[in-house]
């Protein structure tokens, strides 16, 4: 998917999920048979910074500060949107579709995570959440779930996790200067 077409979004509208675990990233657990991964970092601090961060997490800007393309069926703060992230060149460049599972828009924790659809390298889940604390930190944090799912993935072995180590570091720092202004 993605060399050469872009996959259409709206046509992954009814496609199910490539896993049965749906909603797990938001507590940190991982279900059996997949790898976990978590990272968390002070993006900021006071309540402007947290607003700017959550409306960041809701606009696309990790993904879009890791070099991905963006294309959504909806707002990522409405469960069933279907998003196409593609990394690479326009027409060659490679489509990870997802389908957003769960949103929180209000309180001191927000954020969302998306599911993977057919296509998509991987299997599982990643969460994206801002959390406003006591103290005034603003805590940005990833959690994910997943198994590798395409052959090519499971053929490149370790290799094919260094994209999504890439990619976590990127988002973190994306959120970071979207908190900052």
């Amino acid at each position: 998917m993605g060399l050469l077409t872009a996959t259409d979004p709206a046509r992954l509208l009814d496609a199910p999920l490539t896993y049965s675990a749906v909603g797990t990233a938001r507590s940190g657990a991982v279900p059996d048979g997949f790898r976990g991964a978590h990272r968390s970092a002070v993006v900021g601090s006071g309540r402007a910074d947290f607003e700017r961060a959550a409306a960041a997490v809701f606009g696309w800007r990790a993904q879009r500060g890791a070099g991905l393309r963006v294309r959504a069926t909806g707002p990522s703060s409405e469960p069933g949107t279907v998003v196409v992230l593609t990394a690479g060149l326009p027409r060659l460049g490679y489509d990870i579709p997802c389908r957003v599972v769960w949103a929180r828009t209000d309180g001191d924790e927000r954020g969302f995570a998306y599911g993977t659809l057919p296509g998509h390298p991987e299997s599982g889940e990643e969460c994206f959440l801002v959390r406003l604390t006591p103290e005034g930190d603003v805590i940005y944090e990833i959690r994910v779930f997943f198994r590798l799912a395409s052959t090519a993935a499971r053929l490149a072995g370790p290799l094919s996790l260094l994209p999504q180590r890439l990619a976590t570091g990127r988002y973190v720092s994306a959120i970071r200067r979207a908190a900052r202004g």
